[in-house]
């Protein structure tokens, strides 16, 4: 673009500042105590391992110990009603053979659900900011910090995922928008500040081209777009060469301060002893079960004694590998509760025979579903 192109464009006011990066630049920020910025220029949020007195400790030599439970058992009556309904819920199956079968055989399983339970809690800070409107500054004029665990959060249910994001008390401060330097508008970038651009259409002459390819030349006939001026009023800024400071929002100031963020989580291990070849084991993720022992405590121990060894089994390595995953030492959290649950899974495989063909299928959870590998019918057309 030539001199002669820059005074059809405009001047622009200098005073207006090209727009800055959206993140404040290093050193930019107040250091506060116990939220030092981590080594390395790491940008992101900043986790805090929990001092010693938050991280509890296995007791030796203590174990839970299960009583017996009982198998319950499905009647026939139940059996077909619940084969009903899952054929009901299926247009391509007929309910017939429901209906008229004929039971052989109501075989009630021993299933067995582990689960434990882990509720652990962290804590991470980062820099946030918001226009400064002229709001209170909770600033270190009104006292220090607290180190980040010492922040008083009002904790949730036990056992549910929650994240909750707090201001960090006496970290607040105000400061001189970085984007806009304080001006409260940035130039935009689009003009460059001059508030109209070259017409597109007629590369600002003002006047329509002619011919194709090599041939094209400028006639006469003036531009429809730019109505003969060569140039179009920015659309980005309306014509004005400048925008709102799209981080302190024309404000001029910024207020920063440290968020902190915590954040509970759940974590789960399940087991159930694989024994049913022909019955899939994900079929029991959406179904409940009589959960008939529970151990709750901050830290609980392993299973002893149980009739069912590979519920013992996996108690134990689910304990141990919670405790060592879930260790300041591994990841800065801290424990807060674990739960150990063991459930009696309701099963029962149904044989019967219908039309002189033997069939068979299972009913299983509290809520009786079935699930079914062959069922004795085909794709029925109303």
């Amino acid at each position: 673009m030539d001199e002669k192109d820059d005074e059809q464009l405009g001047a622009f006011d200098p005073n207006i500042p090209e727009e800055g990066p959206s993140a404040p630049p290093p050193g930019w920020l107040d250091c506060v105590t116990g939220y030092e910025e981590p080594k390395g220029g790491d940008t992101g949020d900043q986790l805090y391992p929990p001092p010693p007195a938050y991280n509890p400790q296995p007791e030796n030599d203590r174990n839970a110990s299960v009583p017996n439970v009982r198998v319950p058992q499905v009647s026939e009556s139940v059996a077909r009603e619940a084969l009903l309904n899952f054929v009901g819920s299926k247009w391509s199956k007929s309910s017939k053979p429901a209906r008229n079968l004929t039971f052989k055989e109501l075989q009630p399983i021993t299933m067995y659900r582990y689960r434990l339970e882990t509720y652990t809690e962290s804590r991470s800070s980062a820099w946030e900011m918001e226009p400064f409107t002229g709001q209170v500054v909770d600033g270190p004029q009104y006292g220090m910090s607290p180190p980040p665990w010492d922040v008083p959060v009002q904790q949730p249910q036990r056992y549910i995922d929650v994240i909750l994001k707090v201001r960090v008390p006496h970290s607040s401060f105000v400061k001189t928008c970085h984007r806009c330097h304080g001006c409260g508008r940035t130039r935009c970038t689009h003009c460059a500040g001059r508030g109209n651009r070259r017409c597109p259409f007629c590369h600002g002459h003002g006047r329509r081209t002619t011919g194709h390819g090599r041939n094209n030349r400028v006639g006469n006939n003036r531009c429809s777009s730019c109505q003969g001026r060569g140039r179009k009023r920015c659309t980005f800024c309306h014509g004005h060469g400048h925008k709102t400071c799209p981080t302190c929002q024309g404000n001029r100031n910024l207020m920063h301060f440290i968020q902190l963020t915590i954040t509970w989580k759940n974590h789960v291990f399940e087991f159930v002893p694989d024994r049913l070849p022909e019955f899939p084991l994900k079929k029991f993720e959406k179904v409940s079960g009589d959960a008939f022992f529970v151990d709750e405590s901050i830290l609980v121990y392993p299973i002893v004694g149980f009739p069912d060894q590979e519920i013992c089994d996996a108690s134990r390595k689910a304990s141990q590998e919670h405790h060592s995953k879930f260790s300041p030492q591994q990841v800065p959290c801290r424990i807060l509760q674990q739960r150990q649950t063991i459930e009696l899974v309701p099963i029962t495989h149904a044989f019967y025979s219908y039309s002189g063909k033997d069939y068979d299928y299972f009913v299983y959870g509290l809520e009786n579903k079935v699930f079914t590998p062959k069922y004795p019918s085909a794709c029925v057309i109303l």
